[in-house]
């Protein structure tokens, strides 16, 4: 990725990590699961190495999971049960910088590099409010997260569809200030591995193994 997106550049882009969610399909928090043999929080920030600053988004009654310490801060969101587009809206009221990625806690595979490409292509549209990624071999299929969001103005937008009920974080994208991005052909097959069900964290414990 020799298109200006390097890591490098994120010194002041803040990395807003959502870990609030319930988890009722992996039959408990996401946040407290252990990947490699350490809390999967410290995993992600070792993995990531971030330049910028780093943001924890929990839920009530889901604060300070194992490596919460790691993080500059952690925020909760002020009210419960709205999903993954509260707390996207509550790392953007808490974050410090205008360029805020969020990211699930659930990827295991995802890289720095990738990350830094999306930060990139918001600097590369300066009237978008956020910047989201569409898989070329799948299409119409967007990934709401990883997201890169521009504050304040992305605010606006959140709260207004969160004031609506309009929990679907891909519905984001039929505002005309959400641009949509091809994934770069150079992201590895495995970026969007994602732990949704035991299932899936039993094949990622089989493939971890079998590297080793």
């Amino acid at each position: 990725m020799n298109d200006g997106s390097a890591i490098s550049d994120c010194a002041h882009t803040t990395l807003a990590v959502l870990a609030g969610g319930e988890g009722r399909r992996m039959g408990g928090p996401k946040g407290v699961l252990a990947l490699d043999g350490r809390p999967i929080l410290e995993r992600l920030l070792d993995r990531l190495d971030w330049p910028g600053p780093t943001l924890l988004v929990t839920a009530p009654g889901r604060e300070h999971p194992p490596g919460w310490r790691r993080f500059i801060n952690e925020v909760t969101d002020p009210i419960a049960g709205e999903g993954p587009l509260r707390g996207i809206l509550t790392a953007l009221e808490n974050a410090t910088t205008d360029e805020v990625i969020v990211l699930p806690v659930d990827m295991p595979n995802i890289m720095p590099a990738p990350l830094a490409w999306l930060a990139a292509r918001l600097r590369e549209n300066p009237a978008a409010a956020a910047v989201m990624v569409e898989q070329p071999e799948l299409p119409n299929r967007v990934e709401p997260l990883p997201a890169v969001f521009r504050n304040p103005v992305a605010q606006t937008l959140v709260r207004a569809q969160l004031r609506d009920r309009q929990l679907a974080l891909h519905r984001l994208t039929k505002n005309p200030q959400v641009v949509v991005v091809p994934m770069s052909s150079d992201w590895p097959s495995d970026f969007w591995m994602n732990l949704n069900t035991p299932s899936d964290l039993a094949r990622y414990r089989r493939l971890a193994s079998a590297s080793i």
